[in-house]
């Protein structure tokens, strides 16, 4: 996997213009954009990257932008319903454009191109609702974003709300990774889990490539990554997520406390399934909190660490029993306590963070969304309908040209 990624800064003689698209993917490489905000609330990752059919893609260059404490505090509020909630959502939508196009010049000027150049950007949005199949039957995700702004400040199509189509075609919408990790991850012999710990976590499990086509890619949401820690930490500190784990390693994990946890319906649903902020939450937690036997805060926040590791380890033992290696991406990559626990009830599994691989951790989701983009343009599905649970593969995305 070595091959996977690899930093350049030279200006390609072949490299595709916008206006080629789909029509020259055969023949050239086209040059995409990622952009990806999850739910940890965290900022904007963005790649820039070279596609070509065939070949392994290339990152060209590489930004993070954090949130501003305002912007992201405006997120936050809307992950419930409130007063003048289409008004505040219009205004971060565009604040989330800006800093999307400040990204986007970030990327544009480490790696020397011009707008012209790029064929499209993939902008994922801020996941602000995730209820698919509620209500009506159908349900709704809602990723939100001025991709219109987005198109009008950087001079680049874009391509957004990439979730909504599963939805339509009876899916989850998430996750939708997976056929990007199948591409990426693979191994020709050996049974492998990727394991993205933002927000919520996910798994994407991947078999041999020589493998029947029967034991087909599948992937699913297997609980709370880094937003009940994020949440914790913020309401009882004055930080937005645990540096490295350290509040959590210095606390005690309440083992009445972790299984009353674990015993939420959501984990012992089957695949396909995906959650977020609308179940795991700092609400969901006060509900299992027992004020008769009250704990130390950092207790608490070791047992949330508990909870995202046990429940990743438990996903694997139940769904993936022939592997023996996690990959692991996401900014939950940086917490060393979590990545120790989850190695702890994974005993004889290989635990590696995926830049081991060539792909550096905080990148993966950038890149998984460049590459669902660059997918639309050629107009090839980009869901795993084994993974959302759609009737079939769809076209993701919606298109907003420069």
């Amino acid at each position: 996997m070595a091959e996977f990624y690899a930093m350049s800064h030279t200006t390609s003689a072949n490299s595709s213009p916008a206006n080629h698209h789909a029509a020259n993917a055969h023949a050239a490489p086209v040059l995409m954009i990622g952009l990806m905000s999850g739910t940890s609330l965290d900022g904007v990752d963005g790649v820039l990257v070279s596609f070509q059919n065939g070949r392994q893609p290339q990152v060209l260059a590489s930004a993070e932008l954090r949130f501003l404490p305002g912007v992201r505090a405006d997120f936050m509020r809307l992950q419930r319903s409130g007063d003048d909630e289409i008004h505040r959502e219009a205004l971060a939508a565009n604040a989330l454009a800006r800093l999307c196009s400040d990204c986007v010049a970030a990327l544009m000027q480490q790696s020397g191109r011009r707008a012209e150049e790029i064929a499209a950007i993939g902008a994922h949005g801020q996941t602000i609702r995730h209820q698919p199949g509620l209500h009506d039957g159908s349900g709704y995700t809602w990723q939100t974003l001025n991709p219109a702004l987005l198109a009008e400040l950087t001079g680049i199509d874009v391509i957004a709300d990439f979730r909504s189509r599963d939805i339509a075609a009876g899916g989850q919408a998430a996750p939708l990774a997976p056929a990007f990790h199948a591409s990426a991850f693979g191994h020709s012999d050996e049974w492998r889990v990727i394991c993205n710990i933002g927000g919520i976590a996910n798994l994407t499990i991947l078999p041999p490539r020589q493998a029947d086509a029967g034991e087909g890619v599948f992937g699913f949401d297997s609980g709370p990554g880094n937003a009940l820690m994020d949440a914790w930490i913020g309401q009882h500190r004055d930080a937005t997520y645990d540096a490295d784990g350290a509040w959590a390693a210095g606390g005690k994990p309440d083992e009445a406390l972790v299984s009353q946890l674990l015993a939420e319906p959501f984990f012992a649903k089957a695949p396909p399934k995906s959650s977020g902020r609308d179940l795991f939450n700092l609400d969901w937690l006060d509900w299992h909190l027992d004020d008769e036997r009250p704990l130390a805060p950092e207790d608490i926040q070791a047992s949330l660490c508990e909870l995202t590791a046990r429940s990743i380890a438990d996903a694997c033992f139940k769904h993936a029993p022939q592997a023996r290696t996690l990959i692991a991406c996401g900014g939950g990559v940086r917490n060393r306590h979590l990545m120790a626990r989850i190695g702890a009830h994974l005993p004889g599994w290989k635990v590696l963070p995926s830049d081991e691989l060539g792909v550096p951790a905080q990148e993966v989701e950038a890149l998984a969304f460049a590459w669902l983009a660059w997918r639309h343009l050629q107009r090839l599905p980009g869901n795993l309908p084994a993974v959302t649970g759609a009737k079939s593969p769809r076209v993701l995305g919606a298109l907003y040209p420069r």
